[in-house]
C-alpha cells in the first residue's frame, strides 16, 4: 500500500508557487492497479517521485507497506563512471539479491555486449534506457510506477524481450501509472484518478476519470 496523508507539495518556479498537491490524502492498495490523469506540466512526475521516496512532501506524510520500485526509466543510484557490471552489483548488494543473478539477468536483456564493461557515462542515451529497464526488471516490486507510458528503446528485439517480461511481471503486482493521455491508462489500470487544484479524485473506474479530465480540460 502507498498511502498519502494530507500531503502538499509546491516549488517557486521564479514567478510565482506551483502548487503540485494540496492537502492531499488517498491510497493505493495493493492488488488494485490505479492510472492518474493530469495535464502536462501539472506535477506527474513529481507525485511518482514521491511515491517512490525520491521527493519529500513538504508537508504530511507517505506511507508504504509494500515494495514499491522507482521509476521506470530512473538512472538514479547509477553510477556514471563505473561499468554496468559493477552498476549491476552494486544495485544487488543495496536490494539483498545476487550480484550474480542481477548481473546476469541485465547482461542478457541488454544485449550491449562488450559495452556491459564500459562506463555508463560513455552509453547513449538508447544504452543508457536498456541498462536502466533492465536493472528495474531484475528487482521484483509489489507495485511498479510508471511515468507515461512503457518505456521504449529503437532496438525492437529489446523491446519484444523487455516488454513480455513485464507484462509477465504486472500480471502478479500492482501498478501506478501517470499521463496526460486515457489511451495510456487503459493497458495498465481499470481504476483512476484525476489531478486538479492540487487534488486528487479517485474513482472506481478509468471511464469516470475521463469523464471529469476531458470535462475540466
Amino acid at each position: 500500500m502507498i498511502e498519502f496523508e494530507n500531503v502538499s507539495k509546491s516549488f517557486w518556479t521564479g514567478k510565482q508557487r506551483k502548487v503540485i498537491l494540496d492537502r492531499a490524502s488517498f491510497r493505493i492498495e495493493k492488488g488494485r492497479s490505479m492510472g492518474i490523469l493530469a495535464p502536462n506540466g501539472t506535477g506527474k512526475t513529481t507525485i511518482i517521485n514521491m511515491m517512490a521516496g525520491l521527493e519529500k512532501p513538504d508537508e504530511g506524510s507517505i506511507r508504504r507497506t509494500s515494495r514499491v520500485s522507482f521509476p521506470l526509466g530512473f538512472m538514479g543510484g547509477v553510477i556514471p563512471k563505473n561499468t554496468a557490471t559493477e552498476n549491476a552489483r552494486y544495485i544487488a548488494t543495496l536490494y539483498g539479491l545476487d550480484p550474480d543473478y542481477v548481473e546476469a539477468f541485465c547482461r542478457y536483456l541488454c544485449g550491449i555486449e562488450e559495452y556491459f564493461d564500459m562506463p555508463v557515462g560513455t552509453y547513449s542515451s538508447g544504452m543508457k534506457a536498456r541498462f536502466s529497464f533492465s536493472l528495474m526488471l531484475a528487482l521484483e516490486f509489489d507495485i511498479y510506477l510508471i511515468d507515461e507510458g512503457m518505456p521504449s528503446t529503437t532496438d525492437a528485439e529489446f523491446n519484444r524481450k523487455a516488454g513480455s517480461l513485464l507484462r509477465d511481471r504486472l500480471q502478479e503486482a500492482t501498478v501506478v501509472i501517470v499521463s496526460h493521455q486515457p489511451q495510456i491508462l487503459e493497458r495498465f489500470a481499470s481504476s483512476a484518478a484525476v489531478l486538479r487544484d492540487g487534488r486528487i479524485y479517485q474513482f472506481d473506474t478509468l471511464e469516470e476519470a475521463r469523464r471529469l479530465y476531458e470535462y475540466d480540460a
